[in-house]
């Protein structure tokens, strides 16, 4: 019975109490919409407004239809967003590691969400090796991750280099202990550090012990010490340790997907499409 041009029309008004502004609202001219108006009073059989040389008002019935308007309005969008959108459905267990998390997931899921509203997304953020262990457990259907570079499984996203960060004004003696910040075992983090420090024959300490990437770069501002991360995502206000102080290099890392192969392939074949077609990109 009701037009929804009509009712666009009208809320512009009501919204703004101007035909003019209305018309520049819905880029249209003055008159249609007040040929607009008239046509609604007309179907509704009643005077919705108001009109003077000075001012525009409502009347009771126009602040009824009001009402009505906006709920068939936003009930039309729900149906036209429910019919044109994907029709892929379900929901999706997704896990990522979290310092990709901070850096390169919100634009990701942003696009995700905006071509497939129906999936309901379950989002986990935690370390690599935790997410790993509830894929395995079938807790999560998908997970975003990083791992040495080169082991095998996965879908290989991008190669990073793990490295050394710290304050841009840090100041370290090259003959004392490596002050670390870590993350608490099991951490592929971790084991970088370890790993390359004991091949390398230098002795460190642990001064901050850390159990999310928070926490990490937290204590990397503080100047408490300094921590292992991916080159391409190293924050703007932090710097890789420079050569100077003789730390040993830690080697690549892989960013990667691995999935669940007993779940339903549609929902994770699609973020996975999208995370793919993002390109890892420097944290600002």
């Amino acid at each position: 019975m009701f037009d929804p041009v009509l009712l666009k029309s009208f809320v512009a008004l009501a919204d703004t109490l101007s035909f003019t502004d209305a018309a520049r609202t819905l880029s249209l001219s003055q008159p249609t919409i007040s040929q607009h108006i008239r046509k609604l009073e007309a179907a509704a059989g009643r005077i919705l407004v108001l009109r003077d040389t000075r001012a525009v008002s409502l009347t009771d019935n126009g602040e009824a239809m009001l009402g009505f308007a906006r709920a068939i309005l936003a009930a039309e969008d729900q149906a036209v967003n429910y019919f044109t959108g994907s029709a892929m459905r379900g929901r999706l267990r997704f896990g990522s590691a979290d310092d990709l998390a901070l850096t390169q997931l919100p634009g990701i899921l942003r696009d995700f969400r905006q071509l497939y509203p129906q999936i309901n997304l379950e989002l986990t953020v935690s370390q690599s090796g935790a997410l790993v262990r509830r894929l395995k457990a079938g807790q999560l259907d998908l997970i975003f991750v990083k791992q040495d570079a080169g082991a095998e499984g996965g879908q290989l996203v991008r190669r990073d280099r793990m490295v050394w960060i710290g304050h841009k004004s840090m100041n370290m003696d090259a003959a004392s202990p490596v002050p670390l910040i870590l993350y608490q075992a099991p951490s592929l983090g971790r084991e970088y550090a370890m790993r390359a420090l004991e091949a390398g024959g230098r002795t460190w300490r642990i001064t901050c012990n850390v159990k999310e990437v928070n926490g990490a770069l937290a204590a990397v501002r503080a100047g408490i010490g300094i921590a292992v991360f991916p080159q391409s995502l190293i924050p703007a206000d932090l710097a890789q340790v420079p050569a100077s102080f003789e730390l040993p290099e830690l080697g690549d890392v892989d960013f990667v997907l691995l999935n669940n192969p007993m779940v339903a392939r549609e929902p994770v074949d699609a973020l996975s499409a999208a995370i793919l077609s993002r390109p890892v990109q420097r944290r600002s």
